[in-house]
């Protein structure tokens, strides 16, 4: 299915031309602790815009973060919407937190004595809140679906538009996904121990976990032609673990192997591959073994979790996003986002070919895919390419 446009927020900016240009310059960004838990996390910076009237029940960061991808693609969205009836436009969102930030402050302020604040409203955090709230913005009519498959969220829900729109259900579907920072997300991921001193280094023998972020990205889709299209979707849920991957990353390589099949691709055709690479030992471990053992030749790859952190429910949307942006127009030297690392490979691991500061294809960008990976061995590949 076609992709029209990209709506994007996150550490790197607001808008496609400051997100490009934060992924293939030289500068390193920090995370900063994040409130008063002091945990390093990639933060949104940009003002994010105020909820409309009648729609203030679902006002919250996460979906003010939606907001802020949704108003990018006014201009592609209102002539496609002119000539597609409400009920034949769709929502689909993949979200992790919703607004559990806002209900967390809640209880903190019951706790004080002060009761609910006069903002709270329960429909915050829904999970199916953010994709209520889209369409309530687009006044959509058609199927408005929410997906939580945790880290995999929002490539499933790109998956599922992609369907909505195979299928005839929809001429238009709006899909993403979003996923705000909040205590819950940042002290789960510490206590289970995997959360880095710093930022994450993927791929490095001295990797040391995750680095947490936030962010939005929304896509266009519809069957009009259009310069960029979702070529392929390959899903397989393992089921190993309920937290860990499958070691010998088989769940991971059935996945991009799909992708792959779905698009009638050959692996010698993608051109960049951007990792999941969290840089948790595990996650790296499974990861290069499933793409070694996939691509005789592994195609340029990088992991930008390093300068966006992983952005869980939406890091699928944001990372399918990175690359659309690559094979836009928008990167005019076919450049590619280097792998941001300390530069120490882990012998343990299968040699993967990282991405440099210098890094460019031999010929221009064509294929690009993007690896997302959940808990319970929830695993997509999503191929995207020029038309």
């Amino acid at each position: 299915m076609f992709l029209h446009d990209l709506g994007i927020v996150c550490s790197l900016g607001a808008g496609k031309p400051s997100v490009l240009a934060g992924l293939l310059q030289d500068a390193w960004p920090q995370p900063s602790p994040w409130r008063d838990l002091g945990i390093p996390a990639f933060a949104v910076d940009a003002e994010l815009p105020v909820v409309p009237e009648g729609l203030q029940r679902f006002d919250c960061r996460n979906n003010r973060l939606l907001l802020a991808a949704l108003q990018q693609l006014q201009p592609t969205l209102e002539p496609l919407l002119a000539r597609v009836e409400p009920g034949r436009v769709g929502v689909v969102v993949g979200t992790s937190t919703s607004g559990i930030d806002e209900g967390e402050q809640a209880i903190d302020s019951l706790q004080r004595g002060a009761g609910l604040p006069e903002r709270y409203h329960y429909r915050q955090q829904e999970l199916g809140g953010a994709a209520d709230f889209l369409a309530g913005c687009l006044g959509a009519a058609g199927p408005v679906l929410t997906v939580s498959t945790s880290c995999s969220s929002s490539a499933n829900a790109l998956a599922s538009a992609r369907r909505l729109l195979r299928l005839g259900v929809c001429d238009l579907v709006v899909a993403g996904g979003a996923d705000a920072l909040c205590r819950t997300t940042l002290q789960g991921f510490s206590a289970l121990g995997l959360i880095s001193r710093g930022r994450c280094n993927p791929f490095s023998r001295n990797r040391d976990g995750i680095t947490l972020g936030e962010g939005a990205a929304l896509f266009v889709m519809s069957r009009e032609p259009a310069l960029l299209a979702m070529l392929g979707v390959g899903a397989a849920s393992e089921a190993y673990h309920i937290s860990a991957p499958r070691p010998d990353g088989l769940g991971a390589r059935a996945a991009m192997a799909a992708a792959l099949a779905d698009a009638g691709l050959e692996p010698g055709q993608i051109d960049y591959l951007n990792l999941h690479g969290t840089g948790t030992p595990q996650n790296d471990q499974m990861e290069a073994r499933a793409v070694a053992g996939l691509f005789p030749k592994p195609p340029a790859a990088s992991s930008t979790k390093a300068v966006t952190g992983h952005c869980l429910g939406a890091a699928g949307a944001i990372e399918a996003g990175i690359c659309w942006l690559l094979l836009s127009d928008l990167n005019r030297d076919g450049r590619l986002p280097p792998q941001r690392w300390d530069g120490v490979p882990d012998p343990a691991l299968p040699a993967l070919n990282l991405a440099g500061l210098e890094n460019r294809p031999a010929k221009p960008l064509q294929y690009c895919a993007s690896n997302s990976f959940a808990f319970g061995g929830n695993n997509v590949c999503l191929a995207i390419g020029r038309t």
